[in-house]
C-alpha cells in the first residue's frame, strides 16, 4: 500500500475508535474508488498505550471492503476485546494511543510449521473449535524461536498443549503475511 492509502486507513481507524470510546455514532466512511481499499481483505487493528496492549481484534476472512473492515475492527479493538472487559479505553487515554493496522494475505495451510519465517509469517492454529493466532510482529517483539512462537500460540491462544502443532494430527497450522503500519494518535490527521 502507498502512504496515501495507509494514511486514509489510519484516519478511518482513529475516527472509529474516537466515536466508539466517546459513545458517539459511528462516523461515515469516506467515499473512495481505490480498488485496493475496496477489495475484501482480512485485517487486525491493534491499540497500544505506550508498551501496554489496549485492544487487538481482527478477522481473517473479509465479507466487506478493507476500508470497512478497518473501521469495524477498530471499534471491536476499542470496545470488545474480552481481555479488557473491565478496563476499557477512556476518552482521556485517546491522545496516548498508538494505532497499528495489519492487512492480511490469504492463509495457507502448511504441513511443515517450521518453514515459517519469524517476523514475516503470522500463524493461525486450529483444532476443532479451538483456535489461536499470532500476527507476524509478535515474533519480532518477543524474540521467540519458531518452536516458542508455535508453542505459545497453542498454549496461550488456542488452549492446546505445547507441541500440539507437531504431535496432534488434528491440529492445522496456517501461515499468512501482513502488511503492518501504524502511527501515534497525534500523528494521524483529524
Amino acid at each position: 500500500m502507498n502512504q496515501t492509502q495507509r494514511n486514509l486507513l489510519l484516519k478511518v481507524a482513529k475516527d472509529a475508535v474516537r466515536a466508539a470510546v466517546k459513545g458517539l455514532p459511528k462516523p461515515p466512511l469516506p467515499k473512495v474508488d481505490d480498488p485496493e481499499l475496496m477489495e475484501p481483505r482480512g485485517c487486525f487493528v491493534t491499540l497500544k498505550n505506550g508498551e501496554d496492549l489496549r485492544g487487538c481484534i481482527g478477522q481473517f476472512e473479509a465479507d466487506r471492503p478493507l476500508i470497512e473492515m478497518v473501521s469495524r475492527m477498530a471499534v471491536s479493538s476499542a470496545r470488545h476485546d474480552p481481555r479488557f472487559a473491565g478496563d476499557r479505553i477512556t476518552p482521556a487515554e485517546l491522545p496516548q494511543l498508538h494505532i497499528e493496522i495489519s492487512v492480511l494475505s490469504p492463509m495457507v495451510l502448511t504441513n511443515d510449521p517450521l518453514k515459517l519465517e519469524l517476523g514475516v509469517h503470522g500463524i493461525y492454529i486450529t483444532d476443532g473449535f479451538r483456535s489461536g493466532c499470532f500476527l507476524p510482529q509478535v515474533a519480532t517483539e518477543t524474540g521467540w524461536s519458531k518452536e516458542e512462537f508455535l508453542d505459545f500460540c497453542c498454549t496461550h491462544k488456542a488452549g492446546l498443549p505445547p507441541r500440539a502443532w507437531q504431535k496432534d494430527l488434528s491440529v492445522r497450522v496456517y501461515l499468512f503475511t501482513a502488511e503492518v503500519f501504524g502511527a501515534d494518535w497525534t500523528q494521524i490527521e483529524d
